[in-house]
């Protein structure tokens, strides 16, 4: 009669009978760690709840006995156990070796086995710390590049107890908590769960007496002075790494990087479009009309733009190889120079011949409709 009282192992995984195995270790995960001992101490019902979802899940994670229980039900895989009899973690089981690791990770984030104490002592050692500096750099500078000297303030190994933490550099004793395991075990019915030791976070030893310059960390704050390189054609917001020049590492330890955060001023007429660079040079009426040369001073010298009659508004010239270097590559981008004629106040005098000019112009005031690249244009703008 036991049996036939048993929940649906669907409804108990709070799951569709056609939920995926994706969908199924999902459900449990959740349940699991909802119901998990660690988190409701002494709470009976949350132990038989725990219970109650492991053993679905070890009936719905398998597909044969998955398959046996949707025909027969809970006569299909072995009656009131659910396990056939058998341990939940040994042969044919619902659970083997590795995947409570996989499922309880995000409750514990630390080792979760099913034996005793995994071998090995662990390691004081302890990578340092990344630092990131942030270079302000002028517009010239990222495109022809540059070198810079900055100071970083950074932890370095303590010359006092050459890193050991210990004063006058004697060894750190045994943690007498976890006996040097770096971890403490307790028991959760048929779970052993391995926490980090809080006595020594882990290390599996102790410093009795600390050295007085570092407090026992082994490592001191101190300026450091790096010359920076900045390679030609760098853009706002890149991050050169410097591997090692981060903190030191504790006890050992390698260190951290160093990374350089690069932010570019604007420049004061020319904006920067991957390595294209772009400016509006104004021009007047004549200037459009007529034709000219104007003399445009750009970022590698002094270039001659010659303008022909009739221009309008609007027209761009391109100067190759007058942009942006390529970053570590050869070759530019180009200088692209639009032109915008301006329209000017005109004088009694000015007037006068401008209506006279415009006695012999003859312009059709009729509207015209857009090419399809500039309805885009003005579209994406």
């Amino acid at each position: 009669m036991a049996a036939t009282m048993k929940m649906d192992y669907y409804e108990v995984l709070e799951v569709e009978r056609t939920a995926s195995d994706t969908e199924i270790k999902t459900a449990y995960r959740k349940l699991a760690m909802k119901w998990h001992p660690d988190r409701n101490p002494n709470n009976q019902d949350a132990e038989e709840k725990f219970k109650e979802c492991s053993e679905a899940y070890g009936v719905l994670s398998d597909s044969e006995k998955r398959a046996a229980y949707d025909r027969y039900g809970h006569a299909g895989v072995g009656g009131a156990g659910g396990f056939g009899g058998g341990s939940p973690f040994g042969q044919g089981g619902p659970f083997q070796q590795g995947d409570l690791g996989d499922i309880f990770g995000d409750l514990f984030g630390e080792m979760f086995n099913m034996g005793g104490a995994r071998g090995g002592r662990p390691s004081r050692a302890q990578r340092g710390r990344d630092i990131q500096y942030e270079l302000v750099l002028e517009f010239e500078e990222a495109v022809f590049g540059v070198q810079r000297e900055i100071k970083i303030r950074r932890a370095e190994t303590c010359e006092d107890c050459s890193g050991s933490g210990s004063e006058n550099g004697k060894q750190p004793e045994t943690c007498q908590q976890c006996g040097g395991r770096g971890q403490i075990r307790s028991q959760q019915g048929f779970f052993s769960v391995a926490r980090t030791c809080p006595i020594c976070s882990g290390t599996g030893q102790v410093v009795k007496n600390p050295c007085k310059s570092c407090r026992g960390d082994g490592r001191t704050q101190k300026e450091h002075t790096i010359q920076v390189k900045v390679p030609a054609g760098v853009e706002n917001d890149t991050r050169i790494r410097y591997g090692g020049e981060g903190d030191a590492g504790k006890f050992g330890g390698p260190s951290g990087d160093l990374y350089v955060l690069l932010e570019v001023k604007s420049h004061k007429f020319f904006e920067r479009e991957g390595d294209d660079l772009h400016c509006v040079m104004p021009i007047s009426f004549p200037q459009a009309s007529l034709g000219t040369e104007l003399e445009i001073e750009t970022l590698h010298g002094v270039e001659m733009i010659k303008i022909p009659e009739g221009t309008q508004s609007g027209k761009e010239f391109v100067l190759r190889g007058k942009g942006v270097p390529h970053l570590n590559a050869h070759g530019k981008g180009d200088l692209v120079v639009e032109v915008r004629v301006q329209t000017p106040k005109l004088n009694k005098q000015q007037k006068e011949l401008m209506r006279q000019l415009q006695e012999t112009l003859t312009v059709e005031n009729k509207p015209h409709s857009r090419g399809l690249f500039e309805k885009m244009k003005e579209m994406f703008s």
